[in-house]
Order: C-alpha cells, then structure tokens, then sequence
C-alpha cells in the first residue's frame, strides 16, 4: 500500500547546497518531486529551514552581534524571502502554498494544537501545500522547538502522516562518522532505537542550521511512536523524494511502531515542554513500563523541579534512565509531602485530594523501550 500523507523536512545545507544562500535550482528540483508526488494523489507538508539564511543574503551578509535579536532580525527579513521563494517555484507546477510559522507555545496549548491541526487538514484538502517554519522572529528560547527536525516531527503529528522524509547533507545515519572514518557504513534500517544507536549521532557541522543527526534520531523517535515511518536521507540524491516514497532503498528507515499512540498520547509527546522531574523506584518502574500501570505517589522517591498541577513531567528510575512523561495531577510542593506515602494518606497530608494516581496512565507516554 502507498503512502497517503507525506512531510518532507528540508534541511539549511540542503537548500544552500553548502553555501551561504539559497541554491533555486535545487529547490526547483526539491519542488518538482514534491508536485510530481502530488500529482500521483499523495498529501505533501513542507517543513523548510532557512529563514536565517535567506534573511542573510537579502540584507548581503551583514556583520552584526550574535545576539537572540539579531537572529530574530534575519529570520523576520528571510521568511518572507523564504516563502516568497517557495510559492513562485511551486506555482511552476500550479500549485499554491499556506504558511504557517509555529512555536512550542502552539503547540503545547491542546486548544491551539488542535487549532493548528485543523489548519493543516483545510489547506491540505484544498490541495494546497502547507509550509511549516518554527516563529523565530518571535520566539525565545523558552517557547522554541529549538530545531526543525523536532518540528517536522510533530507536523507529521499534527497532521496523521505516515511518512516523514528527514533531507539533510548527509546519505543517512551511519555505523561511524563518515567525514572521519572512510570505511564507515550506512545503516539501512532501524527497527528500535536505543542508546548505543544516540551514541553514534553528532551535531550540526555545516554551521548553517541547528540541528544534527542527533536532532534527527529525536524527531525520528517521536514520529516512530505515533505510528509514522521516517527516512533520514541526503537532500541531493536524485529524485529522493520520489524514490523514498516508492520504498526504494534510500538512506536509513526507521519503522513505525505497530501500536501508534492514541491522539492525546501523541499531543503529550509531541507539544507540552517537561518542567520537572519525578525520581521513582525499581517497583514504579516495573508497574509503569512492564505493566502500563498510573504511577502511584508510595513509587516516587524524589521530586525536581518548581512546577504546578498540571504540568508535564519526565519520569526517571534511581540512575537517571527515562521511563515516561507524563502529566501530574500534583503540584511539586504536594508532591514533596506525599512522596513515598500510601494514596490513602493523600488527603490527610495535603487536606484535599485530586485522585491516587500522580501521573494517571491515560495522561503518560512509557519512552523506554
């Protein structure tokens, strides 16, 4: 069965080509596969990087601080460049474009998230192709995604793909570090990813953009989970998009997992920002991996962080490892109280009681494998 929703992420180096500004006639390659899929009856989503770098060249390289305002300056003067670029390249093909530029605040917000979604589906029906960017001219290292590697990954979310084509400057993921090991080689398929897999990940090199295979084994692993394939590839093999898309062997591929996470599991993966920590047991941990089980204040041994009811947390064992992420029905200042007691002594500790449960089940995503 083909595929019936595509979100291809381009990459910075991908569309400069490695250089200081925007390569068009990449791009006009980039866009032909993308209406050719389109053509063929396939939903495509553009995530597109750039905007700092489009920003640059319009203003011809200025030499200016590297200050958070400064970012923000390039990226306000380089999106407009940015989709200005993708809307004359992709009306080539008869095609219209929609903007829509995010941050983490959209998308933790469930009102806004499902705001967004909507979005996505109505442009997507018109036959309209959606371009998503993260809102740097705004955004502020506490509301940002931080890369658009993540991004994508929760467009993919946002929008129910089941592929996500990961384009960068390199062939995939490898078994070493291809610019310094010659003989290393690529790694077709990944069915888990674990830690020995995140050790062979590095950062961006090409000093253009801010993600690396790191951010990508991170976007690949949350695509993963809500049931959406992902293919790390190079943005400059021919005719990637058409062949990924064709399940042709091309870069890496990652499975999705079986049993996709229902949506609200997919919002708590993919949106809310964790303020916190929950430090649990070797008993906690076996209830809530092995047996899906709500995580109980009696498991939880210590409390990190300054948050309140309702904010998102990560649950962690006794040496650091993450179990889960979750949302608590507890404030830390209850939770240093009732930490290591019985749920019937809740509400005789804290005079009130908002269930036994501090992380219910149906408001957790288990991130151990």
């Amino acid at each position: 069965m083909g595929y019936r929703r595509v979100v291809v992420k381009l990459g910075t180096s991908v569309l400069t080509s490695g250089s200081k500004k925007l390569d068009k006639a990449h791009m006009v390659e980039l866009a032909r596969q993308m209406a050719s899929l389109m053509r063929s009856g396939v939903e495509v989503v553009l995530c597109t990087s750039g905007a700092i770098a489009a920003g640059r060249e319009h203003l011809h390289y200025p030499v200016l601080p590297d200050t958070m305002a400064n970012k923000q300056l390039l990226a306000a003067v380089g999106q407009s460049q940015l989709i200005l670029a993708w809307s004359q390249l992709f009306s080539i093909y008869g095609l219209h474009v929609g903007q829509l530029l995010l941050t983490r605040a959209d998308l933790q917000d469930r009102e806004r998230y499902l705001n967004a979604r909507d979005t996505l589906n109505a442009l997507l029906a018109h036959n309209i192709i959606p371009i998503i960017n993260e809102n740097d001219a705004v955004a502020t290292n506490e509301i940002k995604v931080g890369d658009n590697d993540n991004l994508s990954a929760r467009a993919a979310l946002l929008c129910d793909a089941d592929l996500l084509i990961l384009l960068t400057d390199q062939k995939g993921l490898f078994d070493a570090d291809p610019r310094t090991h010659p003989d290393a080689q690529l790694i077709k398929q990944v069915v888990n990813i674990d830690d020995s897999l995140r050790l062979l990940a590095g950062g961006s090199v090409s000093g253009l953009g801010t993600g690396g295979m790191a951010t990508k084994l991170e976007a690949a692993d949350v695509a993963r989970r809500a049931g959406i394939e992902v293919v790390i590839a190079s943005g400059h093999h021919p005719d990637v998009i058409a062949k990924v898309a064709a399940r042709e062997s091309v870069g890496t591929h990652f499975s999705a997992i079986e049993n996709p996470l229902e949506s609200r599991k997919q919002w708590i993966l993919a949106g809310p920002a964790t303020q916190g920590k929950l430090v649990v047991d070797a008993g906690a941990s076996v209830a809530v991996v092995a047996n899906g089980r709500s995580l109980l204040s009696k498991g939880i041994v210590d409390v990190e962080g300054n948050f309140e009811r309702g904010a998102t947390l990560l649950i962690v064992n006794q040496t650091g490892k993450i179990l889960a992420k979750g949302i608590s029905r507890y404030c830390a200042n209850d939770l240093t109280k009732i930490s290591g007691k019985h749920s019937d002594d809740i509400e005789s500790l804290l005079g009130y009681n908002y269930g036994d449960a501090v992380v219910h089940r149906n408001d957790m995503v288990v991130l151990d494998n």
